[in-house]
């Protein structure tokens, strides 16, 4: 029963060795039931379970796909699989089905990947922690008393333990990155526009956010990345054209002399932890051992400014998602429907002005254009993927007045009263302290990675950020293949995939 070397290898291992027969995917899927079976009592990262299907789609498969009878997991929003549940970690959906796969969901289908099931997320993929009320917290497979981070935390928790090797992800404000800088896995999040949003949507919050995955090895998410990628008709937003293989670039040397701009200063000025600094600063002495060019370097980007801007798209779309459960609820939805850290957060965004929004969104832009400049002088801009290593779980629950105070403001619906008591740059530094470098990226439409390049003394992964110029996927794989191969890059392999 089962297929007992399973940990030993990443996604494209299992599916070479079912294209040659070595193995089924039958023997995949109850190697990764097992595992899920043994191992999510206590990491609670998958929040349902789709075996039946997954056992009917082994027996079918054809062996034709790229990733043919690999496992997978997708994350519990946006990736909607027909007749099943999407909660988005809210108890006013769970009793939603959705109609239709969505697009990204049809795409990676054709890949020949199996999906198991639906990982854990906090209420509508609002925080850096996975630990909605609704579904319960998912546990950090380094230390089972921290966060995996979020919003994909579930999916990052499964790949990190060795569930399965690659899940699905998205990432409005570092969803992908946070979780992986956490969990010690490599988290890409694409170029606005590369991968598919529809066939419901042009844009998800505004075009902040992308689909894609996370996984264990380099390669695993380059050849994701060249399943995902096409020109989506109807959608908003369309990446810069590239005509050659992700994977073939993961394998490709980078050379010499790179220009890498890095900071380990917190854009918006809030205190860093100095593991994290460590990170940057160990990898950016490795970078030079390679040839390369690293010096300390910010571009001209007010923190602050931007991440007021953030907020308020991020304030909109809660706002929207409240309104939006009408047509799943039948009815307005009410305080009670959703946790109230999130119909606070509603509130604020029912109170942002038409002006307010459209200004916002200027920001970005403004900022994509200095990007695209300070991008003319460094291939990379380098910095810690998170500001701390992870919380312990409950650690960032509010406390008893907070909670009094959020009920009483939430009842009261008083989102304008919040705007004038200064609440927006409260919320802006305490929401983002913790994670205030990931943001950028989304809202500039670039590609970003993390890699696992550190340790804390407590042996939690620390991840490393960097950002290259729009559309240059590319230049981000070559780097993130070259560094795999060092001694600084983190692996879980030896302690969670036996």
């Amino acid at each position: 029963m089962g297929f007992r070397e399973y940990g030993a290898f990443d996604g494209l291992g299992l599916a070479e060795l079912v294209k040659k027969k070595e193995v089924e995917p039958k023997e995949l899927v109850e190697e990764a039931i097992s595992r899920i079976e043994a191992l999510n009592p206590k990491l609670n990262a998958v929040i349902n379970k789709m075996y039946e299907k997954a056992m009917k789609s082994a027996i079918s498969s054809d062996l034709s796909g790229t990733f043919t009878g690999v496992p997978m997991l997708l994350k519990d929003i946006t990736q909607e699989i027909t007749g099943e549940p999407l909660t988005a970690g809210s108890k006013a959906l769970q009793d939603y089905r959705a109609i239709q796969d969505s697009t990204y969901v049809s795409k990676l289908r054709k890949t020949g990947a199996i999906f198991l099931g639906q990982t854990n997320v906090p209420e509508f993929a609002l925080m850096g922690i996975t630990e909605p009320a609704c579904h319960g917290p998912t546990r950090n497979p380094w230390n089972e008393h921290y966060t995996p981070g979020g919003s994909s935390g579930g999916s990052a928790a499964a790949v990190a333990s060795g569930m399965v090797p690659i899940a699905g992800a998205n990432d409005g404000g570092g969803s992908i990155r946070i979780p992986a800088g956490y969990c010690g896995l490599f988290g890409m999040k694409p170029t606005r526009g590369r991968t598919p949003v529809g066939p419901v949507f042009g844009r998800q919050w505004q075009g902040a956010s992308v689909e894609h995955v996370l996984t264990r090895t380099v390669r695993d998410s380059a050849a994701m990345l060249d399943e995902l990628t096409l020109l989506e008709k109807g959608a908003a937003f369309l990446a810069p054209r590239f005509d050659g293989s992700y994977l073939e670039q993961a394998s490709f040397p980078t050379g010499e002399g790179l220009r890498i701009a890095f900071s380990v200063t917190s854009p918006i000025g809030t205190p860093v932890d100095p593991e994290c600094k460590e990170a940057v600063y160990q990898t950016a002495k490795l970078l030079e051992e390679m040839g390369h060019v690293v010096e300390e370097a910010e571009p001209p980007v007010d923190g602050k400014k931007l991440a007021n801007s953030y907020l308020t798209m991020y304030f909109g779309e809660v706002a929207a998602s409240i309104a939006s459960l009408e047509e799943v609820l039948g009815r307005k939805a009410k305080f009670t429907d959703v946790e109230p850290t999130t119909w606070l957060l509603g509130l604020l965004g029912k109170a942002a002005s038409a002006e307010e929004f459209v200004l916002s969104l200027r920001e970005w832009d403004k900022a994509a254009f200095v990007m695209e400049e300070f991008h003319q002088t460094y291939d990379f801009y380098m910095t810690p993927t998170t500001a701390y290593p992870p919380a312990k779980i409950g650690e960032l629950e509010p406390g008893a007045a907070e909670k009094l105070a959020i009920n009483l403001i939430g009842r009261a619906r008083t989102g304008s009263l919040l705007k004038k008591l200064g609440i927006v740059d409260q919320l802006a530094e305490k929401s983002l302290m913790r994670t205030p470098f990931t943001q950028l990226a989304n809202l500039t439409g670039q590609p970003a990675m993390s890699v696992p390049m550190h340790l804390t003394a407590d042996e939690l992964p620390c991840g490393v950020q960097f950002i290259a110029a729009r559309g240059k996927e590319d230049k981000l794989f070559r780097l993130a293949g070259e560094l795999e191969t060092t001694k600084l890059w983190v692996s879980g392999s030896n302690r969670f995939m036996k």
